[in-house]
């Protein structure tokens, strides 16, 4: 990691979450605290000797109201601070914080800069938080340059406790432990320790340095089916059939299978034939679709859903936002969804 002689020049941009919380001395219950007073709460700042400076929403969001709305606001801060910032930390709620860590990569086009996603289990106030340790740490990596000068990390990221993850490869995978989000299908991009050991061949490079870019528009009309053992004829139909959907992310069995039988493949195949992008994700924490290696997953194929291979859930659905919010057609949408556009998937 090269130490630059230049202050570091970083945007905090906070939406809510446990991590901005703070106890009310007099009703001892948790409220969010304003985040111009950041150094009070969290005086070690000051020994980073960096230039931070800070966006609020107003007022705060818990993380289950996240939605695209909020992305584009989150998203057009970037924007509007990008030349000016060496590096952006956005506080966010965990309950949430993958599917905007996805969203966002796909959003910012180009991007060749550090955006850190990172918040707590506990409130920043808390003798034990969490949070002073993952803000403090997020700080440094957006901040972090290699021998050339350029940041070290140029993509959306997750930083939570020990690890530094990709952000539309991670998942959240405990509600109570401190090493809250793991990515299952790709390493890690940094390990926390002593020091911050990057994992530099991969990290995330764009091929040509063009402006950053930023798509606003992501069509909501898009959901999960999640199969479970027993699903009936009439439910599938029932949840095939929702008016204005445009994409559908079925969340199989195992390697990406599905039940064999032909009330089953005729309703998804008849879905593809109207249009809509159906796309098969395994529900497994670990691995990816791979169609050939049974026969449900064969004849699943054969109805025209598209293998997500080892996307996430949580990617693969904002993929499809944003794809369809660029207003292609689905025969592009399908086509786009079958390559990598900013790490997210391994083909």
């Amino acid at each position: 990691m090269h130490n630059n002689t230049r202050k570091p020049h970083i945007l905090i941009i906070y939406t809510g979450g446990t991590i901005g919380m703070i106890e009310n001395p007099e009703t001892h219950s948790l409220q969010p605290f304003d985040f111009t007073h950041l150094i009070d709460n969290v005086p070690k700042i000051k020994m980073l000797d960096y230039i931070i400076e800070n966006i609020q929403f107003n007022p705060p969001i818990d993380s289950s109201d996240m939605n695209p709305e909020h992305w584009k606001e989150i998203a057009r801060n970037i924007e509007d601070n990008f030349d000016r910032f060496d590096g952006f930390v956005v506080l966010h709620g965990t309950d949430t914080m993958a599917y905007t860590a996805s969203a966002l990569s796909f959003m910012l086009e180009n991007l060749h800069k550090p955006v850190i996603i990172t918040g707590s289990q506990l409130p920043i106030g808390e003798v034990r938080t969490d949070g002073e340790e993952n803000l403090i740490t997020a700080l440094q990596i957006a901040a972090a340059t290699g021998i050339n000068g350029e940041p070290m990390v140029q993509e959306v990221a997750i930083l939570f406790e020990n690890y530094l993850w990709r952000g539309n490869r991670s998942t959240k995978m405990s509600a109570d432990n401190f090493n809250a989000f793991k990515s299952n299908n790709y390493p890690s991009l940094a390990k926390i320790g002593l020091d911050i050991h990057f994992n530099e061949e991969v990290l995330w490079r764009v091929q040509a340095k063009r402006p950053l870019k930023v798509q606003y528009e992501m069509d909501p009309a898009v959901m999960f089916i999640v199969l479970n053992p027993g699903m009936t004829e009439n439910v599938l139909r029932h949840q095939l059939s929702v008016p204005g959907i445009k994409g559908i992310v079925l969340k199989t069995f195992g390697a990406g299978n599905a039940p064999t039988h032909p009330w089953f493949t005729d309703a998804i195949h008849e879905a593809v034939e109207r249009g809509i992008v159906i796309v098969n994700v395994t529900q497994c924490v670990n691995g990816g679709v791979d169609t050939k290696r049974y026969m449900s997953g064969n004849r699943l194929a054969a109805t025209g859903i598209i293998s997500g291979h080892d996307i996430t859930s949580e990617a693969a659905i904002t993929k499809m936002m944003y794809l369809f919010g660029l207003g292609l057609s689905t025969t592009d949408v399908r086509r786009y969804f079958e390559c990598s556009l900013c790490g997210e998937v391994t083909l």
